[in-house]
């Protein structure tokens, strides 16, 4: 079970929100770099970023914080975006700047045809965001629910060859109510790609339940809101899920 830490950008900053919402946010570091270096030196081998701005704007708004954390320990460890990513274009400059993986959320969903091309030209490095309320597919920034199913939508970015699928609980994002894990499971046992789990993570117990069920399909989880307010050890977790599952 890999734990990747998030920092999620907002004007620069490093910031946390509360269900998605822009106008509840905390801000954790006024140096996204130094903080990408000090989850790395606590023993991350993925980071999670998010372009919170672009998310919103439909286009990329931190491009500057994320080429610093590139540089910084882009070349240490896998590192994968999201937030504003609707071209190609984009996609092949993030790549080129060192970028491991790109997360594709909204354009996935209102413009399939451009996930489909993003997986012909850049197979390996697309990862789908797939955020959701009560089983059903939200967008814009999660301002929109939408009618999609999960579950088939899940299905049908399988087969255009996507890497994995983020699914997030939104209804959890932030509140450190848990990880909502039969939802988690019940998309990983459709698909053959993984998933990765996301929204709600609050102490090691999720780690230890999300671990029981890796076999499903379950690769990683994303950290959030508990490793910035203490409520987890993301050192120890991580040594934790590796004693777990070996």
């Amino acid at each position: 079970m890999l734990l990747i830490p998030a920092i999620d950008l907002k004007d620069g900053q490093c910031v946390r929100l509360k269900q998605g919402d822009m106008t509840q946010s905390t801000t954790f570091g006024e140096d996204p770099a130094a903080m990408a270096r000090s989850w790395v030196s606590k023993g991350a081998r993925r980071l999670h970023l998010v372009d919170l701005n672009g998310a919103f704007a439909g286009h990329p708004k931190n491009e500057m914080a994320i080429r610093k954390i590139l540089r910084e320990v882009g070349s240490e460890v896998d590192v994968q975006l999201g937030g504003g990513i609707r071209d190609l274009d984009t996609i092949e400059r993030y790549l080129d700047a060192g970028l491991r993986f790109v997360i594709i959320g909204t354009a996935a969903v209102k413009n399939p045809g451009f996930l489909q091309d993003a997986c012909t030209a850049f197979g390996g490095h697309i990862i789908v965001g797939l955020d959701a309320r009560e089983g059903k597919v939200a967008t814009d920034g999660w301002s929109k629910l939408t009618r999609h199913d999960v579950v088939d939508l899940g299905k049908k970015f399988e087969d255009y060859g996507v890497e994995s699928i983020i699914y997030t609980d939104i209804g959890r994002d932030g509140m450190l109510t848990g990880i909502n894990i039969d939802s988690t499971v019940r998309l990983a046992q459709a698909l053959t790609i993984p998933v990765i789990a996301s929204g709600g993570l609050s102490g090691i117990a999720d780690i230890e339940a999300l671990c029981a069920v890796e076999d499903e399909g379950v690769e990683a989880v994303i950290c959030g809101r508990a490793i910035y307010s203490g409520d987890l050890d993301f050192a120890a977790a991580q040594t934790r899920a590796d004693e777990l599952n070996g």
